[in-house]
Parts: C-alpha cells; structure tokens; sequence
C-alpha cells in the first residue's frame, strides 16, 4: 500500500482528503505544521507528500526545500497545494524540486489523478535506477550526478532538467516543452528561464557539457556519443 503525509492546516479539508485517499487505496498520514512534518518525515519515507504551502509556523517552500536537500527525503515526490494560482508561484515550487502544483479549490478526481501520474513518474521497479550517456551518470535512488565518474551538484530542478535530457537523448526538446515537462508551466512564461538553467547546467557539467547541444533557433538536444 502507497502512502501518503498530508501537510495541511485546515481541519476540514484534511478530513476530505483523508476520506478520499484512503478510499482509493492510499495509507494516509497527517502534519498540521511544518514542524510536524519535518518529525514524520524524519522517521519514515512517504511515497508521496501532499505539501500546503501556507502553514501556521513556517511556508510550505521551507518544507520543500529541507526534504529535497537531505540525501534520505530527497526522493520522495511533492505536490504543492496552494491558494495561489500565479506561474511565479508554480515556478518557485519547481525551483526548489516540487513535483507538481495543485490550485484550491480543485477536485478530487483531478489530485488523485495527480498523485497517480507523479508516482508514475516516480523510479519504480520498471525504471532503471542508474542513467547514463557519455561520461554523464545519474543516480535516480540517490538523486546524485557524476561527470567522469565524480559528483556534481545539482539543484533538484537542475537534476530534474537533465534528467529529462538523459531520458530524451537525441530528440529535440523546445523551449516550451522543457517550461511544460520540466517546470509544469505554460509557454507564456519568458523562455529565458530555460535558457538560464540550461547555462548553469552546463558549467556545472564540465567536460560532459558538449553532450547538451543548443538547436539554434528551436530549443536543446543532448547526444550520445556512442551514436555517432
């Protein structure tokens, strides 16, 4: 049975979710706070967590942000639910490696059919857990990256973004399919944004950074060199 902590304040809404999720299947486990998260996270692993991002004690983002940089919960799939429905809020969320966003009000066939697709993408028994192309290899289990076999630092969006690249090799990838699948933003947000984080990548892939080719005037492609 999947489980699945749910970050929330508000007592009714936690009540709707609780039913619902465990009538589809889910053990559910519940933090009012912050603070009560970070203890439940702290001594277990969730398959998922259902992240509010206005709590009583601290933001949902400073959450976030202590899961996906400790090695242990960095794993573990977060949607972020909100009042808040503007893209620059979409876009700090999946800056800091939540993995989807979720507006209130919304229904509940619409979050489960999130969870369910999140933990889709999830590694599962199906997934390798190791990718590698070139001199480039990720860790999905570990979420760690090495160039030539030392580790690199990515943030969870940057390790996100070349993740995406590595499952993709060899096929084109726009601007506005990279905002969509890796941001989970529409294309109306300046694609500069893209273009930033593909910048930073790259320096911080040394000798692996040819691997990620600029498609002039279309988007990125990154090659293997075995294929050529």
């Amino acid at each position: 049975m999947q489980s699945v902590l749910i970050v929330e304040d508000e007592r009714d809404l936690v009540d709707l979710l609780s039913f619902n999720l465990r009538n589809a299947g889910f053990e559910v486990e519940v933090a009012a706070t912050a603070a009560d998260a970070l203890v439940a996270t702290g001594g277990r692993t969730f398959d998922l967590v259902l992240l509010d991002l206005m709590l009583p004690d601290l933001p949902g983002t400073d959450v976030c942000k202590k899961l996906k940089a400790s090695p242990r919960t960095r794993s573990m799939p977060v949607i972020m639910v909100t009042a808040r429905g503007e893209e620059v809020d979409r876009v700090v969320g999946f800056e800091l490696g939540a993995d989807d966003f979720v507006t209130k009000p919304f229904s509940m066939r619409e979050l489960l059919l999130r969870i369910r697709a999140v933990l889709r993408r999830s590694p599962g028994e199906d997934e390798p857990a190791q990718s590698e192309v070139g001199v480039i290899r990720i860790d999905l289990e570990a979420h760690r990256t090495y160039v030539a076999g030392k580790e690199v630092d990515l943030t969870a969006l940057e390790f996100k973004l070349l993740h995406n690249f590595m499952t993709r090799k060899g096929r084109l990838q726009t601007r506005e399919t990279l905002l969509r699948d890796v941001w989970g933003v529409s294309s109306n947000l300046q694609t500069r944004t893209v273009d930033t984080h593909v910048k930073r990548l790259r320096e911080k892939l040394g000798e692996g950074r040819d691997l990620l080719e600029t498609v002039r005037g279309a988007g990125y492609r990154m090659v293997d060199p075995q294929d050529a």
